[in-house]
Order: structure tokens, then C-alpha cells, then sequence
């Protein structure tokens, strides 16, 4: 899978956010630690038991590649 990152260096730090997960973003010192530590964010995220009302179930939706990806 792949998912839109947002990062920026700024005072030293690097910082981002995955566009398509919400909840998912990270600071750190290098480009390369903030892009693990993103992917790291949105593994844990995807596999943490979500709780769902009763009455409501969990789809997978099939979406095409963008031209970005």
C-alpha cells in the first residue's frame, strides 16, 4: 500500500503527516528516521483493532494507483 506523506524540515526537525491516515505523523531529527517512523505509524495504525457500534462492519474498498503513486 501506499500513502501520501507531508514533510517539511523546519528548525532542525523534520516533520510530516500521512495525508490518507489520519492520526499518523512524526517528528525527527533526519528525513530518513521521519519517513520510518511514518511507516511505522500507519503499520501500527492498520493493525490496531478498531471497536465498531454494533450493527456497522469493516469493508475493504479496491481503488486504483494514482498517477502520483
Amino acid at each position: 500500500m501506499k500513502y501520501r506523506a507531508v514533510i517539511k524540515q523546519t528548525d532542525g526537525w523534520w516533520i510530516g503527516w500521512l495525508v490518507d491516515l489520519p492520526g499518523v505523523n512524526g517528528q525527527e531529527k533526519t528525513r530518513e528516521e521521519l519517513m520510518e517512523s511514518l511507516r511505522i505509524g500507519a503499520q501500527e495504525m492498520l493493525e490496531s483493532n478498531v471497536p465498531f457500534e454494533p450493527g456497522f462492519i469493516m469493508e475493504k474498498l479496491d481503488v486504483p494507483e494514482p498517477e502520483w503513486a
